[in-house]
């Protein structure tokens, strides 16, 4: 679990923007550097082998294309929201987590999650998708080993699923005790793990257009409160990481109803403050049309929710 100091952190307000690696390389540079001036807090990729709904789309590797971005920016933190177990050994994913975190100076955000690639990608690679109760059982071991390989300078793990003997990992990590950890869950036994080890915990919902989204949320912020009281871990030392989804959007590559208009999205956050969330992620838009929308945000609506958040 977290260090004591952590548990005891109050957590700043942070807005981060989600943005998907189906663009040239020179285009996601000026992207990314447009971001950070424009003075979000976090960017992250998608972790996929290609778009997964639109095959033929050209799409970057995610941990190759954050290790080469990390040397396009200087402030910004990031990180793949989230990486799947599936695609890396987790003391392979360590050892780059180790070296980004190097690259960049301390600016990793290290998410990690079970897993929700489609059945394309796993046909295409030829990778096994396990059964749900496999995969969170896996998911268990993977966090245990790579939170233990990024604390210490070697590691001994004998689970049913992995086994490392004396893995060594140096130099240090930038970010002590380690890069912070970010896990994506949505059911009880992830948010269990969530609860354990994470320093944020990440969903993802629609309160523009899905009220039922927004409910399974909040049955979710209590079961997690009541899964850390269970292991004396103090709820709120628990950063709450929300993705603002649309699922059409994002599977059509169009147009967002968040991009309406800045009362639209002023609206959405605050509701997003209301339940707990300090880190709201926004995704990049899709069309051009909705870029000014997303400009104006960036430079009204963000700073006065900051200011009124102190």
């Amino acid at each position: 679990m977290t260090d004591s100091t952590l548990d005891t952190q109050v957590h700043s307000l942070r807005f981060g923007i989600a943005t998907v690696q189906n663009v040239s390389w020179r285009n996601l540079v000026e992207r990314w550097r447009f971001i950070e001036k424009a003075g979000f807090d976090s960017i992250w990729v998608a972790d996929h082998f290609l778009h997964w709904n639109r095959q033929m789309m050209p799409f970057f590797e995610s941990w190759s294309i954050l290790s080469a971005l990390a040397c396009q920016t200087s402030r910004v933190r990031f990180g793949a929201l989230v990486t799947a177990m599936h695609w890396r050994h987790p003391a392979w994913l360590a050892r780059q987590a180790l070296t980004v975190d190097h690259i960049s100076n301390g600016r990793l955000e290290l998410g990690l999650g079970a897993g929700g690639s489609s059945e394309v990608e796993y046909l295409m690679t030829g990778v096994k998708e396990w059964k749900p109760s496999e995969k969170v059982n896996r998911f268990l071991e993977y966090v245990e080993i790579v939170d233990q390989l990024l604390r210490n300078p070697a590691t001994t793990y004998r689970g049913k699923y992995y086994q490392l003997e004396n893995a060594v990992m140096q130099p240090d990590p930038v970010q002590k005790p380690r890069p912070p950890i970010t896990i994506g869950a949505f059911g009880p036994r992830m948010l269990r793990i969530a609860a354990r080890y994470a320093d944020t915990w990440n969903t993802l919902g629609n309160p523009i257009s899905s009220k039922e989204s927004m409910t399974a949320v909040k049955k979710r912020i209590s079961l997690l409160d009541k899964l850390c009281r269970e292991i004396n871990r103090d709820p709120q030392s628990l950063r709450r990481s929300f993705l603002l989804y649309e699922h059409e959007a994002m599977h059509n590559i169009s147009n967002m109803r968040l991009y309406e208009s800045t009362e639209v999205i002023e609206g959405v956050v605050k509701e997003c403050l209301n339940l707990g969330f300090t880190e709201i992620i926004f995704l990049y838009p899709f069309i051009e049309e909705e870029v000014p929308v997303f400009e104006q945000i960036a430079k009204e609506v963000i700073p006065e929710l900051r200011e009124a958040s102190l």
